[in-house]
């Protein structure tokens, strides 16, 4: 990153700075720069279901990790103050152009590419923010609470819109959807969320997960797999 870009000239920064979060791109030595990482929530009919939320009666909404919750050396340390952390398998969406007010016929000329995560979840956490009507951040956005594989070009695989979606924990399978059953697709999440943001290259969207999600312990091994775009294996220590 160009140092000058971040302080104004004849400064200098009082504590270094952090490193850019990134994810490798596959079959290179590329690396693309995470920024912020935006969540869409309960965008699968049966995930909303054992939420216990009716999803025809929901418009969609969207909450936060910090581009720092990336990780991509094939852990996940489980967190602390919390007896309960669950995974939940998502396609992920890379923006490699920003924008506002995108049209949804425009929206996937912003897509750099696609790659399989986990959004991990601090359930027992959130289940009390819930109830108090609380943030989720404690629950969602806590370090290496992202663990993500690598990317892989659009222009390599095209838009993924349907295909298994599958998560399994040592070997056992918990997790099975498709991206055709998301409520809300990639083009019109783009351009719903560039109404609220100023999208910029390196956000990501996690775009939703299918129904399963369950609890995971230290020795745990998880596999995710996205058809079409790869499959990631993540050991919880």
């Amino acid at each position: 990153m160009n140092e000058s870009a971040l302080k104004p000239a004849g400064a200098n920064f009082v504590v270094a700075p952090n490193p850019v979060p990134t994810l490798p791109v596959e079959g290179t030595a590329d690396v693309f720069p995470v920024n912020r990482i935006f969540c869409i929530g309960r965008n699968y009919a049966a995930h909303a279901v054992e939420m216990g939320h009716d999803p025809d009666k929901e418009p969609p909404f969207f909450f936060f990790k910090h581009g720092g919750a990336v990780i991509s050396d094939g852990t996940f340390p489980y967190p602390t103050e919390t007896s309960d952390v669950h995974h939940e398998v998502e396609m992920i969406v890379a923006l490699g152009k920003g924008g506002t007010d995108i049209a949804v016929e425009d929206a996937l000329d912003h897509v750099f590419g696609y790659g399989v995560g986990l959004d991990m979840t601090r359930r027992d956490l959130q289940a009390d923010a819930k109830k108090l009507g609380r943030p989720w951040e404690v629950a969602k956005s806590f370090e290496a609470s992202a663990p993500c594989g690598p990317l892989v070009p659009a222009s390599r695989i095209g838009h993924p819109d349907q295909g298994a979606v599958v998560l399994k924990v040592n070997g056992e399978t918990r997790q099975q959807g498709d991206l055709n059953q998301m409520l809300w697709k990639v083009p019109e999440m783009i351009s719903i969320l560039s109404r609220f943001f100023s999208l910029q290259p390196g956000d990501i969207i996690m775009s939703g997960t299918p129904s399963g999600v369950g609890a995971v312990s230290r020795g745990d091994t998880i596999t995710a797999s996205v058809q079409g775009v790869g499959e990631i294996q993540i050991a919880v220590v």
